[in-house]
């Protein structure tokens, strides 16, 4: 056995008969579990939340989306429909068109966004799940789902003939303007079900039919400004993106879930990062207990150092031996730390203990990548530590 190794196995496990020093080696260990445990239990609540956040916008956003680099809008000739439908990787596909209108109702106003979509957006996106009153819309109609804030700005409700929602979009083309009427395309159009989904985006977006969408902005009927897709579970994102490029020329532009929304990942990992870095700190300044153990254990074992210099063995060989101790206590802690934070994120999961409201459980996700950086994280801090003390053994110390 490697000698150093079996003296720090038997510093570990065996008492020292100064009682100061057994306290500070169990505050020094239980400083390791807790700071492990806390450190697991916020990167896990941290990952609840990111996923808990992104769920609402997962429910209107597709695995991939294609818009041109050109300008607004593209046209998309049967041919290219074809090549896409024989992709194996995409599950479904869907035409939109999304443009900035003004809509009003009961002299009101609102500039927003108008989504016409075709068939296929049910398919690709969980748009149903959120309706919240009334109904999705029907093909080749002027219907249209509405968000919940859109419905509270207005006061509206569904299937109101007294008041009519009308929308009005500029005509396109050049040249003065003489009458202002004439300026824009309007249309009446009849709301059918209202969609809640969180308070930004129930404010976005208006649900249209994509040939009312077509009419209303005066586009060809193979015109549209995108394509949203939705992949199998085990794609290869990179290559069905690359034939896409192929498909259309290398005139498009094609963004993935997380460029789609690449402000919310950015805020996400930036809130990640800064807890992370904030309980490393707390971890740091607990290892100093550690430091402080192995200084004062080398301090009790002089005399036993001293024999075994006098016995030739190496000053590197008695530093070893500390920094062995407390990379083992550290490697010790850290299993055990992170043994109590999964079975408290798995309880959570389970039993729903921490509630944030009566019907919603606090979010945790249990993650492997997590737990390798916790582990990761207290052993490298740990081994740190054991370094810095054991360089405290030395000739001088020992004579």
């Amino acid at each position: 056995m490697n000698f150093p190794l079996y003296i720090a196995k038997r510093y570990i496990f065996s008492s020292s008969k100064n009682n100061a020093i057994n306290i500070i080696n169990r505050i020094a260990s239980m400083g390791i579990i807790v700071g492990a445990m806390a450190l697991f239990v916020v990167l896990s609540v941290f990952s609840g939340l990111k996923v808990f956040s992104l769920s609402f916008s997962n429910d209107i956003d597709p695995d991939l989306k294609i818009s041109s680099t050109l300008g607004k809008s593209f046209l998309v000739s049967p041919s290219q429909e074809s090549q896409m439908d024989q992709i194996e990787d995409i599950v479904s596909y869907s035409k939109i068109i999304e443009e900035r209108v003004l809509f009003t109702f009961d002299g009101k106003q609102e500039v927003t966004y108008l989504k016409g979509v075709d068939e296929n957006f049910n398919k690709v996106n969980a748009i149903k799940k959120t309706i919240y009153n009334g109904d999705w819309l029907k093909k080749d109609t002027y219907q249209v789902v509405i968000g919940y804030g859109i419905a509270q700005k207005f006061s509206m409700g569904l299937l109101d003939f007294n008041h009519y929602l009308e929308v009005l979009a500029p005509k396109p083309g050049k040249g003065n303007i003489e009458n202002p009427e004439e300026a824009f395309n309007k249309m009446t159009l009849i709301p059918v079900g209202i969609y809640a989904i969180s308070e930004d985006l129930d404010s976005k977006y208006v649900f249209a039919d994509l040939g009312l969408a077509q009419e209303l902005l005066e586009y060809k009927p193979n015109q549209i400004s995108g394509i949203e897709i939705k992949m199998k579970k085990e794609a290869d994102e990179n290559a069905i993106i690359s034939k896409l490029q192929t498909i259309f020329n290398n005139k498009i532009t094609v963004k993935n879930r997380a460029q789609l929304n690449e402000s919310l990942y950015k805020m996400l990992n930036t809130e990640n990062l800064a807890v992370y870095l904030i309980f490393t700190l707390v971890i740091v300044i607990a290892l100093f207990n550690l430091i402080g153990a192995l200084i004062m254990m080398i301090l009790d074992k002089k005399a036993n150092l001293k024999t075994l210099l006098n016995l030739g063995t190496e000053i590197k060989d008695l530093r070893k031996i500390f920094l062995l101790q407390g990379t083992l206590l550290s490697v010790f802690g850290g299993i055990i730390g992170l043994t109590l934070g999964i079975a408290i994120v798995l309880l959570q999961q389970h039993f729903e203990l921490v509630m944030i409201t009566p019907t919603l459980a606090y979010p945790v996700v249990f993650s492997l990548e997590n737990v390798l950086i916790v582990f990761a994280t207290i052993v490298t801090l740990g081994f740190i530590a054991s370094m810095i003390a054991s360089s405290r053994v030395s000739k001088k110390l020992l004579d």
